[in-house]
């Protein structure tokens, strides 16, 4: 197929695939709705944790994603909870990430980052032999990678209300750290097992004062603090409203678990609540498919928000556009895909084969696996 017959194409699946079409969220404005979502792929160099060439080629080589949202960064030296993870605490990590931004921008594309905090789920092996904190001093039962291996989380301290104002002043620091390094907004990691999701689980979180007695304050007033930074909406929320943590002393097994009725009636109230903020988007992780998304867990929350809404987990070509296509979500985002298809948005508009990743090289390593797949040919 020549150049012409492959823009024909695209122009028209422009039309036929959601997917493809333009889009808002908030200030950002999208040429597809083809989003990157987040990757841990842990190749930050040395202690330091700072953004190498190796991540500017990463992410340019996916620029045309409608929005790239880069891998979780992390908001403070004690946020830290997996090894090889970038920083946005520093100014040589925010100079770092400026040869990223810069890279992905004259490449034609979006790119925000994502702020993290691991809370609980990390372990003194990460912190020079200090205990990680939590809501409260209760282990949530999850295994974290250490440089010396898989280590099973411990008890945790259980933060102060000093801390706690000082990580939401870390929040609103990061995110002005990352205009300056050139992200065009940022996502507040509120998700998984990590620090913001510890906080609104009631198994973890049964803290006797105001942080306890309403467990979404901690991520409101991250939320605020965040969006202070930057001019208009240009702050996203992401959450997974179908994870839950298991009670001290269960045995440990891998993420996910099943949310009940309760949790996610908690978190109709807390999208309420986010819809009030002037917030870019709400990037939704639905729960573990059987073989297709579940659409009505994505549209339960639509129901309570407003702005545009991202979905997230176990999408592919078809459904992504079917979900899009009902006016459920307004973008989806893809995560394995991306690995080892740079080129996703181009193999959608043409109808490529996507190939598959390699699983040992996902976190950690150098260029293989990382910068090394291939463009699709066609054909």
């Amino acid at each position: 197929m020549d150049d012409h017959g492959r823009e024909t194409m695209i122009r028209y699946d422009q039309g036929s695939q959601p997917l493809l079409r333009p889009v808002a969220l908030g200030d950002l404005e999208l040429p597809n709705r083809v989003v990157m979502a987040p990757l841990t792929r842990a190749r930050a160099a040395g202690r330091e944790l700072v953004p190498t060439d190796l991540h500017a080629a990463y992410y340019g080589q996916r620029a045309t994603a409608g929005l790239i949202v880069a891998e979780g960064a992390w908001v403070s030296g004690h946020a830290i909870g997996f090894p090889g993870v970038p920083g946005v605490f520093t100014d040589r990590q925010v100079e770092a990430w400026r040869r990223v931004t810069g890279v992905v921008h004259a490449l034609g594309g979006r790119i925000v980052l994502q702020l993290w905090h691991a809370g609980a789920n990390s372990h003194p092996d990460l912190l020079g032999g200090a205990l990680p904190a939590g809501p409260s001093a209760i282990d949530p039962g999850e295994v974290c990678r250490t440089p010396a291996g898989r280590r099973a989380t411990v008890a945790p301290r259980a933060m102060t209300a000093a801390e706690i104002g000082r990580t939401v002043a870390d929040y609103g620091a990061a995110s002005e750290r990352a205009r300056r390094a050139g992200f065009d907004g940022v996502e507040v990691a509120a998700n998984g097992t990590y620090l913001i999701a510890q906080f609104l689980n009631p198994r973890l979180n049964r803290r006797a004062d105001g942080y306890g007695a309403d467990r979404s304050r901690l991520l409101l007033e991250v939320v605020d603090a965040v969006a202070a930074a930057w001019d208009g909406r240009r702050a996203g929320v992401r959450l997974s409203p179908h994870w839950t943590a298991r009670d001290a002393g269960r045995t440990r097994g891998p993420y996910p678990y099943t949310a009940d009725e309760e949790t996610l009636a908690a978190y109709d109230g807390l999208v309420a609540e986010l819809n009030r903020r002037p917030l870019a988007y709400l990037h939704l992780r639905g729960p573990v498919p059987d073989t297709v998304p579940d659409f009505e867990a994505f549209a339960r929350y639509r129901k309570g928000f407003d702005g545009p809404l991202i979905a997230n987990h176990g999408f592919g070509r078809e459904s992504g556009n079917a979900i899009v296509g009902d006016g459920i979500a307004d973008a989806v985002s893809f995560a394995r895909l991306f690995i080892a298809n740079p080129d996703l948005v181009g193999r959608f508009a043409l109808g490529g084969e996507t190939a598959s990743d390699d699983r040992g090289t996902r976190y950690g390593g150098g260029a293989r696996g990382y910068v090394d797949y291939p463009i699709w040919a066609g054909g």
